[in-house]
């Protein structure tokens, strides 16, 4: 038993809870200007992911020690760090603040989809592309401009809510570059868009969000998107 002790004790300290607090001390200092948005126990004992910029790495209880994942569950060949990301994207597509959304109806407007886009971002414009090739869509646009990446992003989102007719202005920007008639300035919602991108963790643009909650970030194609609806209706 006496030779047994010491094993046991540091077995125990191997699995003691993990500090929170030490860990994002430890990788802070170690990396200085990240931005850790939370610690969590991850699916393999001794492990801790740690969300980072949208994405997870892996560190164990005191952070000495970093693994850039993915983690694999070798019997079912599941890939764990994907399961666990869909999972926090996963979005309650009800709760969204829809009056705070340009409403972009196509056709009937049946089915829905939500899009968190940038005026200013390439990739937003081109998903705008796709968009325009589907039928019976009603799209809501929350405007999330990135104004580190798009300078001039916040002008052009406030001018396109406060114009006339917010649909038309909005396809007319990121389908043919026209810019919004001159308009006097009104009070936007896009300081709160913001803050609800920040709250369920949409750092990027385009962000689609599906009416089973399903989030996909970046471009996709039409065909995805036909698809990605069929899958949630």
């Amino acid at each position: 038993m006496k030779r047994l002790l010491p094993f046991m004790l540091c077995f125990v300290a191997t699995h003691a809870p993990a500090d929170e607090s030490l860990i994002r001390k430890t990788l802070g200092e170690r990396y200085p200007g990240i931005n850790i948005t939370s610690v969590q126990p991850s699916p393999v004992a001794g492990l801790y992911e740690v969300m980072v910029g949208g994405n997870f790495v892996y560190v164990d209880q005191s952070g000495d020690h970093l693994l850039p994942g993915p983690i694999v569950e070798t019997k079912t060949k599941a890939n764990l760090t994907q399961k666990r990301l869909e999972e926090l994207r996963t979005v309650k597509f009800d709760s969204l603040p829809f009056d705070k959304a340009i409403a972009v109806v196509k056709g009937n407007g049946e089915r829905k989809l939500a899009i968190f886009s940038d005026p200013d971002c390439p990739f937003c414009k081109r998903l705008e592309k796709e968009l325009a090739l589907l039928d019976n869509l009603t799209v809501y646009v929350f405007l999330n401009p990135l104004t580190n990446l798009h300078p001039e992003a916040m002008a052009r989102a406030s001018e396109i809510w406060c114009s006339a007719d917010r649909a038309r202005s909005w396809r007319d920007y990121m389908l043919e570059g026209k810019k919004p008639a001159a308009t006097d300035k009104c009070e936007t919602p896009i300081s709160d868009i913001l803050a609800l991108s920040e709250k369920i963790g949409v750092d990027g643009t385009p962000a689609l969000v599906f009416p089973n909650g399903k989030r996909v970030d970046g471009h996709i194609s039409a065909a995805q998107i036909e698809e990605l609806l069929q899958q949630g209706s």
